[in-house]
């Protein structure tokens, strides 16, 4: 299982798998199990935005286990709240904003036990 950072811009935290693009974090959902996705909108003005990856999430079912929406766009995050929601399966966790520093030392620790 892996966890996925979704930014065209910042770094990923350490223990993610960084998608520099849409179509890399769509491609990493399609072709791995996904514990924790985080995701930014505005993703650059030759691609597509976060928008377009949660309609993706809905449509083809490509739910992880729990999803930030890390975007300091308050549009964006909305918009991806609304369309991740309804959809949302029980064993899946929706979270209206970025990872906490205790969830990021948590994903850490795990990777590091023996």
């Amino acid at each position: 299982m892996i966890n996925v950072y979704m930014d065209d811009y910042r770094r990923a935290p350490q223990e993610f798998a960084l998608a520099r693009t849409t179509e890399e974090c769509l491609l990493l959902l399609r072709e791995c199990e996904v514990g924790v996705l985080s995701l930014d909108y505005d993703m650059g003005p030759a691609d597509d935005n976060g928008g377009f990856v949660a309609k993706a999430i809905v449509l083809e079912g490509l739910f992880p286990r729990e999803i930030y929406l890390h975007t300091s766009s308050s549009q964006g995050r909305k918009e991806m709240f609304e369309l991740l929601y309804p959809a949302l399966p029980e064993e899946t966790a929706l979270h209206n904003g970025p990872m906490p520093a205790k969830k990021l030392r948590e994903i850490a620790s795990e990777v590091s036990a023996p």
